[in-house]
C-alpha cells in the first residue's frame, strides 16, 4: 500500500473512532507510519486529506450496498438482504457518524459526500420500492420516497440506538421492525423475519 493510501485508509478509520476534531495529523502520521513530509507531500493538510477519507468511506458503503441492491431476488428480497447484512453495528456508520460532527456538517467541502451518500441511498431504496410496488409486491398505496425516507431513518436511529445501549440488538429490532412494516404492506407472503 502507498503512502497515499496508508494516509487515506488510517483518516478513514480514526474519523469512525475520533470523528474531525479527535483525529490529528500527527495521530494519523502516528497510525499511518508516515511522517509529516509524507503527509503534505500527498495532501495539502487535515481537510484535503479528510474529505479523501470521507469520499472513499461513501464509495465503499455504497459499493457494499450495490452488492445486495444488484444482487438476485426480488426488490423486497434485495432491500431485506441489505438491511440483514452483517456490520459492524457498535461503531456506528461511517458516513452517518460524521452528520454528528460540527466541524464536517460547517465545512460545505467535507459535507458534501456525506449529503451524496445519503441522497444516493434514499434514491436507491426509493427505486427498489417503486419496483416492488410495480411489481405487485407491495400495495399500490405504498409512496417509495416516503418508505425509502423512513428505512433510512430507521437504520440511522438503529446505530445510534445500539450505540447508546453498548448492543446490537436494538439495531437489530430496528430492522426487523421496518421489515415488518414493509410485510404489512406486501401483497404476496414476506420474506421469513428469521436472523
Amino acid at each position: 500500500m502507498s503512502t497515499a493510501e496508508r494516509l487515506i485508509e488510517t483518516t478513514r478509520e480514526l474519523l469512525w473512532e475520533r470523528g474531525y476534531v479527535g483525529t490529528s495529523p500527527k495521530a494519523i502520521q502516528q497510525r499511518a507510519g508516515a511522517g509529516q513530509g509524507s503527509m503534505y507531500h500527498h495532501f495539502s493538510g487535515k481537510p484535503d486529506l479528510a474529505l479523501a477519507a470521507i469520499r472513499r468511506s461513501a464509495e465503499e458503503m455504497q459499493a457494499k450496498a450495490e452488492q445486495q441492491f444488484g444482487g438476485p431476488g426480488t426488490a423486497l428480497e434485495r432491500i431485506t438482504a441489505y438491511l440483514r447484512r452483517e456490520r459492524e453495528v457498535l461503531k456506528g456508520c461511517p458516513i452517518g457518524r460524521l452528520t454528528q460532527d460540527p466541524d464536517v456538517m460547517a465545512d460545505p467541502e467535507l459535507r458534501r459526500p456525506v449529503d451524496e451518500t445519503f441522497a444516493w441511498l434514499h434514491g436507491r431504496f426509493t427505486a427498489l420500492l417503486t419496483e416492488a410496488r410495480d411489481q405487485g409486491e407491495l400495495n399500490a398505496a405504498l409512496d417509495p420516497a416516503s418508505t425509502a425516507s423512513t428505512v433510512v431513518a430507521v437504520l440511522q436511529g438503529g446505530y445510534v440506538l445500539a450505540r447508546a445501549a453498548g448492543s446490537d440488538e436494538p439495531f437489530h429490532r430496528a430492522v426487523e421492525g421496518v421489515l415488518g412494516l414493509l410485510a404489512g404492506h406486501a401483497t404476496a407472503p414476506a420474506p421469513s423475519h428469521d436472523r
